[in-house]
């Protein structure tokens, strides 16, 4: 099964990455919202240091959608999915393994972006640290819960905009927390472990129900 698990990984991170939709184009799309807030604002780098955080996480969020709603299509469209249900991994771990490689190829990269962007937003290296750790937790569950948009998507052919109808309500709390904690680095007097439990909390609660959501929506396509 591990195998199998890892050979799912490594097909999809190699489309992922082949096709051109998966890092490169998240990251632009994140820098692209960056540095159009600060025109949108103007030069005040007070703003900009204390609404920094925010910026990034929402940022993030929407960049972590792209791709989303092509993760189970072509299974779907090519009778594939008959296939994965009937292999010997389970499709809860199936599709745990595609929202693995879809966050490898889109959520990774926007964390290792974050430092350089949250400079153009005039955050400190406290605050950048905590907008970092806040994406290394959180973005997986934006990912995780994004596969039940997904599955839906690919099942009912209702492509991205079903996608993002579902998912950002989702992860309004993911949201919420990671940007709390940050805030808590950057203003306090909310102490940052307390609200960074709470995410750290979410993201596990997503990385089992994503899975098992999107699994459950596939069997009902394939029914």
């Amino acid at each position: 099964m591990m195998e199998a698990f890892i050979a799912i990984v490594r097909r999809d991170l190699a489309l992922a990455l082949g096709a051109g939709g998966g890092a490169g184009l998240g990251v632009v799309f994140f820098l692209s919202v960056i540095t159009v807030v600060p025109f949108a604002i103007g030069p005040d780098l007070v703003l900009l240091a204390r609404i920094g955080p925010a910026i990034l996480w929402i940022g993030a969020l929407l960049a972590s959608l792209i791709g989303l709603e092509r993760l189970f299509q072509a299974d779907v469209e090519d009778g594939a999915l008959d296939g994965l249900c009937l292999s010997v991994l389970p499709l809860e771990l199936t599709a745990a393994a595609k929202g693995l490689a879809h966050w490898l190829a889109t959520g990774l990269p926007l964390v290792v972006a974050a430092p350089v962007l949250g400079l153009m937003l005039n955050l400190d290296p406290a605050a950048i640290g905590a907008v970092v750790l806040t994406l290394l937790v959180g973005t997986p569950a934006v990912t995780f819960l994004g596969l039940v948009g997904a599955a839906f998507a690919g099942a009912f052919r209702r492509g991205g905009l079903l996608v993002a109808v579902l998912v950002i309500p989702l992860s309004i709390p993911v949201l919420i927390f990671a940007v709390s904690a940050t805030m808590a680095v950057v203003t306090g007097p909310v102490p940052f472990g307390t609200p960074f439990r709470i995410l750290l909390g979410l993201s596990l609660f997503a990385l089992v129900l994503g899975p098992v959501g999107a699994a459950a929506a596939l069997r009902s396509a394939r029914g």
